[in-house]
Formats: structure tokens, sequence, C-alpha cells
């Protein structure tokens, strides 16, 4: 029994005080005032209650597998994940999985455990038998279905046969229940999908009923045309888009975005089911080694490292990076006092430390320092970048089209703080300092809109009948006081109880 909370419920309309009793992990009774006796009655004065929060863009696909606590998400009050994104993931995995890994560890990480799936029916039996701390849901995600399709020659145009072996193996994961398919467009192999690839997957997404998710291919000079490439490949194949983490990098950039979302408006009205995920902070992270240029990604890691140390073929690479055409150079977009080394496998040295501090210290041109790094590292290179201003940031989550994610990568020890508090964040920032969202707005964003658009029944609000994922918070301090999941408490001032109640729904 939950007595005296101010309810926001995840409609959107004003928050209420009252009471709520859960019978067998389901609400049964919301009133202004319960008397009867439970097991457990929290006093929930001065708290919120609201339903717990759904991560609509995670990357917590081997963190589940690895941690199934999920404290970091658990803790912060999210109860669900939305995981198999930017066309990185784990099934099918019909090969070695060393390809997946190669391609994907900087954010997905590594695992030295044995990866006992082969297809997204064995994946999710995987994880429901051990149980885990939160809900997950997955995306078929594309580097996957290229490499078993291709083996590791993925790193070019696919033929007819490869593609009808990708189709194929979609079909049977969304026929296992997987949400949707999700493609990176900017990362290797995605990047080298042709139209013919990309139609025929979508076709098998469209007869599904399933969602497109897609982190397009350009989000710096060629930003609109990008969005405007995704929004007509999705109208043309009839799909429902998921424009994954809106944004616009760069400060030359930053005025493209109210064009961007005036253009998602237009096609909206032309009949696209599209809308998008966010993150609320204004720098992201990624790998280090995805600034290098197309042409390079093509090549495998040990191929990338070769050829950055080079000295023609650096000269090269520079004058791409400095000047690109056609692709996002997130060096020239951000500049090197804006990126930040997070985690550097062989140069722990430089962890925290920006690009230019990095370049000033050793005596080398930042670029260089760059190419430095990358043709000696071995291992995991993940870095921070200030990609927008804030008050673009603010532009995009009051659109109504807008989702809460927050873009998670478990791969290194140092993480972006969204990995661990993009939820309160999003509380303390932008609903109690800047009142940028109501509180009822940024609960709506964070639980019932995508529940809605998950196609979800039975969670993602406060109401009689519906499962019990629940979360109690200060908004003001942006504090996690209790998470409820499935029926059940799961964590208590900031400790999780370690129930591993969820489960792959």
């Amino acid at each position: 029994l939950i007595r005296n909370a101010l309810i926001a419920d995840g409609s959107g309309e004003k928050a209420y005080k009252g009471d709520v009793a859960i019978f067998s992990g389901v609400i049964c009774l919301i009133e202004p005032h319960l008397s009867f006796q439970a097991k457990k009655v929290i006093d929930a004065e001065g708290l919120v209650l609201s339903p717990g929060f759904i991560d609509m863009h995670s990357h917590s696909d081997l963190e589940a597998v690895r941690n199934p606590g999920m404290d970091a998400k658990l803790l912060q009050g999210i109860t669900l994940d939305v995981n198999g994104n930017c066309g990185m993931g784990l099934f099918p995995l019909l090969d070695d999985r060393d390809v997946i890994v190669a391609l994907s560890q900087d954010v997905l990480g590594t695992y030295d455990g044995p990866w006992q799936w082969s297809d997204y029916a064995s994946f999710k039996e995987r994880l429901n038998e051990r149980g885990l701390g939160i809900n997950q849901l997955y995306h078929v995600a594309h580097t996957p279905l290229r490499t078993a399709a291709m083996g590791n020659d993925c790193r070019r145009e696919a033929d007819d046969e490869e593609i009808g072996k990708m189709c194929a193996l979609l079909e049977k994961s969304l026929d296992e229940g997987a949400i949707g398919f999700s493609s990176g467009l900017y990362y290797s192999p995605c990047i080298f999908a042709s139209k013919k690839e990309l139609d025929a997957i979508l076709s098998v997404v469209r007869n599904a009923g399933k969602l497109f998710a897609v982190h397009h291919r350009c989000e710096g000079d060629d930003f609109l045309e990008s969005l405007r490439e995704v929004m007509d490949l999705s109208m043309s194949n009839r799909v429902k888009l998921q424009i994954s983490h809106l944004k616009a990098i760069g400060e030359r950039n930053q005025y493209k975005v109210p064009k961007a979302l005036e253009m998602i408006d237009e096609y909206r009205n032309e009949g696209l089911d599209v809308e998008f995920d966010q993150y609320p902070y204004d720098y992201g992270s990624t790998s280090l080694f995805s600034l290098l240029p197309p042409d390079i990604q093509r090549l495998s890691r040990l191929e990338q490292r070769l050829a950055v140390s080079l000295e023609n073929e650096r000269d090269e690479i520079k004058k791409e990076m400095e000047h690109p055409t056609d692709w996002d150079s997130i060096y020239s977009l951000v500049g090197p006092g804006r990126l930040k080394m997070l985690s550097l496998d062989s140069f722990p040295q430089y962890d925290g430390l920006y690009l230019s501090e990095i370049a000033q210290k050793e005596g080398r041109e930042p670029l260089d320092m760059l190419l430095d790094i990358l043709s000696e590292e071995t291992g995991k290179a993940i870095m921070t970048d200030v990609t927008q201003d804030e008050e673009m940031l603010e532009l995009i989550m009051r659109h109504p089209m807008m989702h809460f994610g927050t873009d998670s990568l478990f791969s290194s020890p140092h993480t972006h703080p969204r990995t661990t508090d993009a939820s309160m964040h999003l509380m303390r920032r932008y609903v109690s300092e800047k009142n940028t969202l109501t509180l009822e707005q940024a609960v709506r964003k964070m639980s019932g809109f995508s529940a809605d658009r998950l196609l979800l029944k039975d969670r993602g609000y406060v109401r009689t009948g519906y499962i019990a994922d629940l979360v109690l918070f200060e908004p003001v301090k942006g504090s996690v006081k209790y998470v409820i999941m499935n029926g059940k408490l799961a964590a208590e001032d900031g400790i999780s109880l370690g129930l591993e109640e969820g489960r792959v729904l």
C-alpha cells in the first residue's frame, strides 16, 4: 500500500494526491484514502509516484548478460530498457562471435563467458532463466544480420543472396517477438548498406507491423538531408520510424534544429508515423574509432590501426577528417577542445583529458595526436563530445513526439553520466530548475507515451489493472526513493534489493 503520493500517472494529465494498492503484481485500487492493512506500507508524503521509466534507447544488450541486476538503470527508476539500437546487437549469432565483438565492443563492451544463444528465442530464454533487474525489449540489429549473412566480409554492399538471408533472419526474429529493426547508418558495417538492401529489409518490417529505429547517416553538416533520407525511405516502405537520439552536431549546425522539427511535422502531416528519442545532455559518447572516414571504417580494426600509422595514408585521412564530404567528421564538427577521452584501454593516462590537452602535453598537433592514439590502441576507445547547444536540446525535448532515452553505454569502467543518472538529471535540470517541461509532461515522455509506442497494453501508466512497475522519487533533489518491479519492491533508498524480477517482455 502506497499512501499520500503525488501521482503523475503517465497520461500527462495533472498530478493528484492519492493512495495506491498493489496485489499479486497488479495495481488494484487507486483512491484518495485507503485504510486497510497491507504486508508493506510506504508513506509517500513529499514523493511523486509515477510509472516506472521506459528507456527508449539503450545499449544494455551485453550488460544484461554480464550484470543481470542492472542496478545502474533500476536505481534511477528505469524499469524497462529498449535495446538493439544503432544497428548493434547480439543476435542472430550464426558464426564466430569475434566478428560482432570487433564491430560493437566500443558500444556494447565484451563478455568472456559463454554466448549461449544463436537466435532471439534462445537469447530471451538465456536472460529469462537467469532473471533480470529490469524488463527488456529488443530490436533486431543490422550489424549481426550483416555478419550472419556476410561473415567478416560485411564492410561492403550485400548481394541479392545475402540480402535474402538477412531478410529471412529478420523475419524469424520478429516472429519470435523482437519489436523492430534497428540500423546505424553512421557506423560500420551498416554504413555500407545499399538502398536495395534497406528497402528489402524494411518490407519485412512493414509486413510485421514493427518499428524501424535508426541512427541516421549524418547529424552534422548534412543533418537535414540525412533526416530526409530516412523519412523518405520510411515513407516509401510504409514503416513506423523511430529516429534515434535526435540532435544536430556542431555549433555551426544548431540553426538547423527548428527546421528539422518542422520537417518531422510535415512528414507526419503527410502520413508518416515518425517519432524520436533524446537523452537529456548536450554532450554524447561513442567510439573514438568512429571518427575515422568511411573508407577506413571498411577495414578491420587492425587494418585501421595500420592505415593511420602510415605517413601517406595518414595525410589523406587528415585531409578527409578536416574537410569531409558526404559524411560526419566529428573532429571537424566539434574540434579537439570538445573531444574528451573517457576510457582508453591502451592509454589510461589520458582518461578524462581533452584531445587538445593531450596534444599540448605531448607536443603534437591535435589531429596527429588522435591518429597516434588510434594507431596503437589495441582495446576499447571511448570518448565524449560536446555536440549541441542546450537551447536546441530543450527545443527538441519540448516537441510532442520526443521520447526519453539514455543512450547508455556499458563498455568501459568510466561512463557518461547518462548511464546512471539520465532520468533524475532530466527531473532536476529540465523540470525543477529550468521548467523546460512540467512534471506531468516529463513523466509522460518517460512512461505512457513510450508504452503506447511499444504497444504495451498493461504497463506505462498508474491505472487499475496495470502491472505495478512504479517509481517514487523526489523531483527537486532528483533522487529515487523506491522502485517497484512487477509488483515487488526492488529498490529502496538507493539500494537494490536484488530481486531480479524483470524479464524480456
